[in-house]
């Protein structure tokens, strides 16, 4: 009996061309769907818009959003987080940095605030505050609300203003993480880290 060796290696080159394809449409077919997770579920793309932020953001600042942030860690004091704010029948993002933790009780007095009955030790040189708002008296947050406030202290609506409120965690989409100035510069947004000398607990 004989063979046809020509045939049976067309038939191998054949089998050989169609994993290859297979393997390539896959490859092609992860990427697709990674860039659409990370667009979509990773990181956005958000323009600040006033000077509440400021000098942290500033009016026309492009600031990288980490939306994957808080389902992998948790909210800290001083992460300058994204807050999807229910308006008279829209919705719309701020910006602001976290303050008050779930379970801490908040508080302004002449000007300072105060997490649980103590002065927070500030680690930069926010403008002392000219109203206190709600936050004239004691504000207990629950175990799903954060107390937010603007860098520019009197500037902008925060957690001391009744349209504002206590955060809760569903309503923070994610962390303000890069910041794009002219020429594409990319920075860091400072978060603070460190040592919280201020917990209270």
């Amino acid at each position: 009996m004989k063979y046809d060796f020509n045939l049976e290696d067309k038939s191998k080159k054949y089998k050989h061309m169609l994993v290859q394809i297979v393997i390539t449409l896959i490859e092609i077919a992860l990427v697709v769907s990674a860039a659409y997770a990370i667009t979509h579920y990773g990181l956005e793309k958000m323009n600040i818009s006033g000077d509440y932020m400021n000098p942290t953001l500033k009016d026309g600042d492009e600031v990288l959003v980490n939306k994957m942030s808080y389902i992998i860690s948790s909210v800290k004091r001083n992460d300058v987080v994204v807050i999807k704010q229910e308006g008279s029948g829209h919705s719309y993002y701020s910006v602001a940095r976290v303050m008050g933790l779930p379970g801490e009780t908040v508080k302004i007095e002449d000007g300072y605030l105060y997490i649980n009955g103590k002065q927070l030790e500030e680690k930069y040189n926010f403008p002392v505050m000219e109203n206190g708002g709600l936050a004239l008296e004691d504000i207990i947050l629950d175990e799903d609300e954060y107390f937010v406030l603007c860098d520019n202290r009197n500037e902008g609506e925060d957690s001391r203003n009744a349209n504002t409120g206590n955060i809760l965690k569903k309503n923070i989409t994610g962390k303000a993480w890069l910041r794009t100035g002219p020429l594409a510069i990319i920075s860091s947004i400072d978060g603070f880290g460190g040592k919280d000398s201020s917990s209270g607990k």
